[in-house]
């Protein structure tokens, strides 16, 4: 069973996420508080871990920052309904999306579903036939979900992953941001989400500037983003 690590000091929450998560498949262990969250999270191979924002003594954004300074493992926020600070912060500190609260368990085990997914990559046949892609001083590799820059290892979260990885088999050309929410989050882009751009953001300080000084992802206000393929144009 899929392992996962829930985080939230409110046990009737935790206690029917874990019920209905068991029902889906997953294995659920339970944590009431940010510095148990992250103790556990480092010192058992968890697939995800769900970590409320709001919580007393360690906070759910602190908790991501200790978590993230040594796991990539994949990480979803649960957020108050409309408070876009919280969900952008924890988007620039490496969480891999948000769910806002309240949420159904329906909806939070779609979007677990999608982001192991996204950090598993697909194994098929077509998939392994164009598994590694190279663009300029960019390789990834989507069966082990490695990227090289320049030749050299580059740390990126599944969802960054899958961001780029997008971009590069567009390398390019321009690509809107609601076919990045489709092909990345498998579903439409919502009014007002700024996942994408705040996960570009992220990217985009990784890859660092080019030699001309301009960014190698290019934005074009209103359409989308494109990879500049090569370093000279």
């Amino acid at each position: 069973m899929t392992k996962v690590l829930l985080v939230d000091d409110d046990p009737e929450l935790t206690d029917m996420l874990a019920r209905y998560l068991a029902n889906e498949g997953f294995a659920a262990e339970v944590a009431h508080d940010g510095e148990t969250g992250v103790r556990r999270a480092l010192e058992h191979p968890f697939a995800i871990v769900v970590l409320d924002v709001m919580m007393p003594g360690l906070t759910g954004i602190e908790a991501l920052r200790r978590i993230r300074a040594v796991s990539q493992v994949p990480i979803v926020m649960l957020t108050a309904r409309g408070d876009n600070i919280d969900r952008i912060v924890g988007l620039n500190m490496g969480a891999d999306d948000y769910v806002p609260k309240p949420c159904t368990p329906g909806e939070l085990v779609a979007r677990l579903r999608a982001i192991l997914r996204r950090s598993a990559g697909t194994h098929n046949e077509d998939a392994m036939k164009a598994a590694v892609v190279r663009v300029g001083p960019l390789e990834l590799s989507s069966a082990s979900r490695r990227a090289l820059w320049q030749g050299v290892p580059l740390e990126l979260t599944g969802t960054e992953f899958g961001l780029l990885d997008v971009l590069a088999r567009h390398a390019g050309g321009l690509i809107s941001k609601d076919e990045i929410s489709r092909l990345v989050f498998g579903k439409p882009l919502a009014r007002f989400d700024r996942r994408i751009d705040v996960h570009i953001s992220s990217i985009r300080q990784k890859l660092g500037r080019r030699e001309d000084g301009q960014p190698w992802i290019k934005s074009v206000r209103g359409l989308g983003y494109q990879l500049l393929a090569d370093p000279h144009t």
